[in-house]
């Protein structure tokens, strides 16, 4: 484990469109969020619906849980890789390492993890490990941070842009002695980037039970360098229909890295605005990009699917968009973006 950071010695954070060596996922068991056999069976079905789509146009490695390979194994089916570790719950992005690169060589960033600030329902004495687990997989050294952070609350364009939100990185549940100026240095230090623009919040169901208090990879992403996704609510009914109205427009006012004005793409959300009378957050924004793919997720919702599907293949013309159920991944607490890490290729 390297006591420098990335940035001293060369390394960033390619963006998500850059060529991907696999992708790495994490397989559920029964805990807090998979509470019982049907919800963990449903769970199951729909990561490795995911995990069976990325390996269309990637490898893909899935960590299971110790003596969990042959009944992950009637899921996935042949073709995707499978390494038993102790796990304590499911989203790679989060627990995975944030990987960077020189050009030629890989290497790999281990976020201090604490259950997305040390919530009362979460355990992670095992996920608080698997980023070192995964990089050393990958056989790439590590940079330890001291900064509290997953893999969902930051989003790069590759040019020295990050999207951050203040709820998360600057919340009292994960740094709480940390001031914004403080945050960005470690950031900037371990991702290679120059440039923060921080959201003030996130959606207002990832303020519930099982919420992150506000990931970014929910609300936007980059397209493509000066170019932002940002989820819309069109029905005022929902609250965030004011939320996503002021992030749009915050976000147009914006500058990145390199000086350009951010070109807003405002994607809809699905029409459903509850489930068991809760606030949906179902967001077309947490994506996943692989060599050649856009896993997008899907709500069965035939026009609004269809609608951001043609917007990502107007933005990603080489790319095949594929539609995966999401609903299941997003009763638990997160979408297709959430459960998926990308290694880079170098």
């Amino acid at each position: 484990m390297s006591s420098s950071t990335p940035v001293a010695d060369g390394f960033r954070m390619p963006a998500e469109w850059a060529p991907h060596e696999r992708t790495w996922m994490a397989w559920p068991s029964l805990n807090a969020t998979f509470t019982d056999a049907e919800e963990l069976d449903s769970a199951r079905t729909a990561w490795a619906e995911v995990a069976r789509t990325i390996r269309r146009f990637e490898p893909v490695t899935v960590v299971v849980g110790p003596g969990g390979t042959d009944s992950a194994r009637t899921y996935l089916g042949d073709g995707i890789d499978i390494v038993e570790r102790e796990l304590n719950d499911a989203w790679m992005r989060d627990i995975g390492p944030t990987f960077v690169t020189d050009g030629t060589e890989l290497r790999a960033v281990d976020w201090i993890f604490n259950g997305w600030g040390a919530q009362d329902w979460a355990s992670w004495e095992h996920d608080s490990k698997i980023a070192a687990y995964v990089a050393e997989r990958a056989g790439v050294q590590t940079y330890a941070s001291r900064l509290v952070n997953e893999g969902g609350g930051i989003h790069v364009d590759g040019e020295g842009t990050v999207l951050l939100t203040e709820t998360v990185q600057l919340g009292p549940e994960r740094n709480p002695h940390w001031t914004k100026e403080e945050v960005e240095a470690e950031i900037h230090a371990h991702l290679g980037t120059t440039k923060a623009i921080w959201l003030p919040r996130g959606l207002t169901a990832d303020y519930g039970t099982y919420g992150t208090l506000g990931h970014v990879d929910i609300v936007a992403s980059f397209a493509r360098p000066g170019t932002v996704l940002v989820h819309t609510q069109p029905d005022p009914a929902h609250p965030d229909h004011e939320v996503c109205k002021e992030i749009a427009d915050f976000l147009r006012t914006r500058t990145d890295a390199k000086g350009r004005t951010l070109e807003v793409i405002e994607v809809a959300a699905p029409t459903v605005l509850k489930e068991d009378d809760d606030w949906v957050d179902y967001s077309y924004i947490n994506h996943y990009l692989c060599n050649g793919g856009v896993v997008l997720c899907g709500f069965g919702d035939a026009e609004r699917d269809e609608n951001a599907a043609a917007i990502f293949r107007g933005l990603f013309p080489d790319r095949e968009v594929v539609l995966v159920d999401a609903r299941p991944i997003f009763a638990n607490g997160g979408g297709i973006h959430c459960i998926t890490q990308q290694q880079p290729r170098v």
